[in-house]
């Protein structure tokens, strides 16, 4: 895609962020056009050496962005990242409470010298009585009560992904974009903060406005009433496994005509879904032995012909083949900085019917470094002299 179709084309960002939320801001930014220059530590990001269950997250997001490795805790540091900052449009960082003011780089000394500029911190909390603490995607979960509404009772259990992390990233985006609009009508800047435990909560309304309607706290979703009679997860052969859902008065007459089930059809008490849902105990075996007689995919083609919600029980491995995805430009070429590459997933939007790229793969550690230096008019002496002593790598 040229640069220029590219809506947030122009707009300058600096990041100094680790994990997955302050990163996972940028690199939104970074894939709508904005030009986002990480400033990591000499020896990079940590994020970039964590193993097991992280040991994709720097590879996720930290794509469309340029690397400089840079010790800010030097004075000549100190003053390459308040340059870049004097004509940044955007900055994001996510580290704990008060760090930023202890390195000089608080919102209200970064707004002296630029008032212009948007100033996102990605927190644990917004203020209040939390505010001081340091939290995780994992903390949220447990505080908010996702955690709950996951697991079996009495076990809670952290959803599959970095999913309040992520969030948390897409909530500084959204005020990002809110205040750069804002910013046009009074050429002002403001600080924006994004929180794990508000947006935990913000999850958790539809279950608190279930207890405020029905007067009954919901149990977790594991063990939930679901309200369609038809909405499990069924065995196809070879024991595959397929979730299918009907939650309609119109996609139940297709389903069993389709599924020639007679029975279902002669019986007027279900053909609304309050008498299905009564009737579940005589449904749900009757599906439960007729899937058994087809193969999933066979299984899936007939729901697809029939225009029924279904989906197999995927892996994440299997998205890397999935023909959707792979056919409509889903997923991404992202080389690895250590070598080889990858399929990863586009961002999930699509603006003039236009998906977008990569056009800057994952840095390798300062791989911008003099670049970007040499943009902010320090000249060559200087610029040999930060590499000289290690200030900059």
């Amino acid at each position: 895609m040229d640069d220029s179709l590219r809506p947030l084309s122009g707009i300058k960002v600096i990041e100094m962020t680790h994990m997955v939320m302050g990163p996972a801001v940028g690199s939104i930014l970074g894939d709508l056009g904005a030009d986002v220059i990480k400033i990591e530590p000499v020896t990079g990001d940590k994020t970039r050496k964590l193993k097991k269950s992280g040991s994709g997250y720097f590879l996720t997001y930290n794509r469309n962005k340029r690397s400089i490795a840079l010790d800010v805790k030097t004075s000549e540091g100190r003053e390459v990242v308040l340059k870049l900052l004097s004509t940044a449009d955007v900055f994001i960082e996510n580290f704990r409470p008060g760090a930023m003011d202890k390195l000089g780089f608080g919102h209200k000394e970064l707004e002296r010298i630029n008032p212009q500029l948007i100033y996102c911190s990605a927190k644990g909390f917004l203020n209040g009585p939390y505010q001081h603490r340091t939290a995780l995607d994992e903390v949220a979960q447990m505080m908010g009560g996702l955690a709950y509404m996951t697991g079996p009772p009495g076990q809670p259990l952290r959803a599959g992904s970095s999913v309040i992390d992520i969030m948390g990233g897409m909530f500084g985006v959204i005020a990002i974009l809110a205040a750069l609009q804002e910013r046009q009508k009074t050429e002002k800047g403001q600080k924006v903060t994004s929180s794990l435990y508000e947006n935990v909560v913000y999850l958790m309304g539809q279950h608190m406005a279930q207890t405020a309607t029905t007067g009954k706290a919901p149990p977790p979703m594991s063990v939930r009433v679901s309200a369609w009679a038809v909405y499990d997860i069924f065995e196809a052969k070879n024991k595959e496994q397929i979730f299918i859902g009907v939650v309609s008065d119109s996609q139940w007459k297709s389903f069993c005509q389709s599924f020639g089930l007679v029975d279902f059809i002669e019986d007027k008490d279900m053909d609304i879904n309050s008498g299905r849902v009564e009737k579940r105990d005589i449904i749900i075996p009757k599906l439960q032995e007729l899937f058994k007689t087809f193969t999933k995919k066979e299984l899936m083609e007939k729901l697809d012909q029939t225009g029924l919600p279904f989906a197999p029980i995927n892996k994440p491995e299997d998205l890397f083949d999935d023909p959707h995805l792979n056919e409509s430009g889903g997923l991404l070429k992202i080389e690895i900085p250590d070598g080889g590459s990858t399929k990863l997933p586009a961002m999930p939007i699509e603006m003039n019917d236009r998906r977008f790229d990569v056009h800057q793969q994952v840095p390798k550690v300062g791989e911008h470094s003099k670049e970007i230096l040499e943009e902010i008019g320090l000249s060559d002496n200087v610029i040999e002299s930060l590499f000289e002593k290690s200030i900059v790598s």
